[in-house]
């Protein structure tokens, strides 16, 4: 899936392509992608004519505020990759993908068109009379994002200090930390030396601080590396991410940590696999 730095790249690729612009019409594939309004009919018609404003992240949200036809309030488009979502900025008469399901266009023959081959993504139109956290109820709980000043230490220590779970399930909650999905976990964990099996209440300060800023560092940069790509994330321009190549664990099970040269391990957590160093990331437990 997505995570914060491949829909931050997303982002900033439609922020240069599709602002000012008015869509003019567009064609859905699949009517399950549109989560609001109920029907396709409306869907289509709520943005027929609209200018996008500016596009905005929020987690894994895409955000485009809108500007309606009278230049009053447009409502919102709303998009969620979820596991295999593609937004591409093409030329109408190129060929379809196998997997489109919705098409939005643009003047001058081009468009946005959606691509999901796992057909869990979603899209909404956010009426200017509904409030956007009404609809994309899913925004509601999220985490304060961890740019944001409001993800500060202190906020993170305080999330943490009564969790039983392993810390690698605990920052995977989008309630804790808004964004950070498995990947960026498993690399924020190995330079804070954490192992992902260590209960998050057991974590000292120093631990916590060292996450805190391994978060940051690991999101910072994947967004700089374009992004992650190992199947099918892509930017608007359908260029693939770079920081897989760099990754210190993510999916190098075998391989020798970069640090220290023992092999990579992985382990389940929770249903889903992490990736660490035996050696670097020793698991802290109540007694140590």
């Amino acid at each position: 899936m997505p995570e914060l730095p491949e829909v931050e790249i997303v982002r900033q690729g439609l922020d240069r392509v599709t602002l000012n612009q008015k869509i003019e019409g567009g064609d859905v594939l699949l009517s399950r992608t549109i989560a609001y309004p109920f029907t396709v009919g409306e869907f289509l018609a709520g943005l027929d004519g609209v200018t996008i404003r500016s596009w905005r992240r929020r987690g894994k949200y895409l955000l485009a505020q809108l500007r309606g036809s009278d230049d009053g309030d447009g409502g919102w488009l709303g998009v969620h990759l979820r596991m295999t979502g593609q937004l591409l900025w093409l030329n109408r008469e190129e060929p379809l993908q196998k997997h489109t399901r919705v098409r939005l266009f643009f003047p001058k023959g081009e468009e946005l068109r959606f691509v999901d081959q796992r057909t869990f993504g979603k899209m909404w139109w956010v009426p200017p009379s509904e409030k956007l956290e009404d609809i994309i109820t899913g925004i509601k709980g999220l985490a304060p994002e961890p740019f944001a000043p409001e993800f500060s230490i202190d906020y993170l220590a305080g999330k943490l200090k009564k969790s039983q779970r392993a810390i690698k399930t605990a920052i995977l909650d989008q309630s804790i930390v808004a964004g950070v999905g498995n990947i960026y976990a498993d690399e924020a964990l190995f330079l804070s030396r954490i192992s992902p099996e260590t209960l998050g209440s057991v974590l000292n300060l120093d631990q916590i601080q060292r996450l805190h800023h391994a978060i940051i560092q690991v999101l910072q940069a994947g967004i700089e590396a374009g992004g992650t790509t190992f199947s099918h994330f892509m930017n608007v321009q359908g260029i693939n991410g770079n920081y897989g190549g760099v990754a210190w664990v993510y999916r190098r099970t075998g391989e020798p940590c970069r640090v220290c040269e023992t092999p990579i391990q992985r382990v389940k957590l929770g249903g889903r696999s992490s990736h660490f160093c035996p050696n670097c990331q020793m698991v802290k437990s109540l007694d140590s």
